[in-house]
């Protein structure tokens, strides 16, 4: 595990530091649950949660501005070779990671740790996609014979949040988009790091921009039901195209499938 110094990049872009130039005034900190949050992320070898394995990951916790003030991040052997599609995503070959990376059992052993004392905290953390990284999370430590956060909570997910809020607005939602429309910069995507902080500024600026629960417990519990939501609409859509058949669904559990 490394533990990087803090990182002053604000939330907010050059483009709020020349209205303040202009007599405009910058935007207060983030307020309530978005005033400091923890951020998680991780790079594996691939999509499957229950048999693919954590590569690279991220912990850290963001101030209210949206700089980062914790930083944990882990590189893991994770004793399988990793395929070339994976590599291809996030940049980690299968002879790099068995060089640099640790024991796959400590590095996961240390992720859940690190999460479960944000949530003891009463930390919200936030992940993209959550349902994808805690699920794969937990296969992992279940794998090592290590405790899983089963029920991680508070846990919000900008990818659920802005479907809800926004449901309307065309194009895609991968969190290099979404990071677009809301005016965080991704520099990096599918780095473990940079996506990390880019969810969690852009969890800061929908809490900004939309009228969320100031609970994140609230807030999680009403995230359950989102997803839960979007799943079964998307898997309407997809029958009706034809890319899944009647029978099949898409599972819509959340934050922990």
């Amino acid at each position: 595990m490394t533990i990087a110094g803090a990182d002053p990049t604000p939330l907010w872009d050059d483009a709020w530091l020349a209205s303040a130039v202009e007599g405009v005034p910058t935007p207060p900190a983030a307020q309530g649950w978005a005033a400091r949050v923890g951020v998680f992320d991780l790079e594996t070898t691939g999509v499957d949660v229950a048999t693919d394995r954590v590569v690279t990951a991220y912990v850290g916790v963001l101030d209210g501005t949206g700089a980062v003030v914790e930083s944990s991040s882990w590189m893991a052997d994770p004793g399988i070779e990793i395929p070339a599609g994976a590599t291809a995503v996030h940049g980690i070959t299968t002879e790099r990671a068995r060089a640099e990376g640790r024991p796959a059992a400590e590095v996961v052993a240390e992720v859940v740790a690190a999460l479960a004392g944000l949530f003891a905290q009463g930390i919200p953390v936030v992940a993209y996609n959550a349902s994808y990284d805690f699920s794969l999370l937990k296969h992992e430590a279940l794998r090592h014979g290590l405790p899983a956060l089963d029920s991680p909570s508070p846990v919000i997910d900008p990818l659920v949040v802005d479907k809800r809020v926004d449901r309307y607005r065309r194009g895609k939602r991968t969190l290099e988009v979404v990071a677009a429309h809301y005016a965080v910069t991704l520099d990096g995507a599918h780095d473990a790091t940079a996506d990390a902080v880019a969810a969690g500024r852009v969890a800061q600026a929908l809490a900004a921009r939309f009228d969320l629960p100031e609970c994140p417990v609230a807030l999680h519990t009403q995230q359950i039901s989102w997803a839960r939501e979007q799943a079964e609409s998307l898997t309407e859509y997809f029958v009706r195209i034809g890319r899944l058949a009647p029978e099949e669904v898409i599972d819509g559990a959340w934050p922990v499938r």
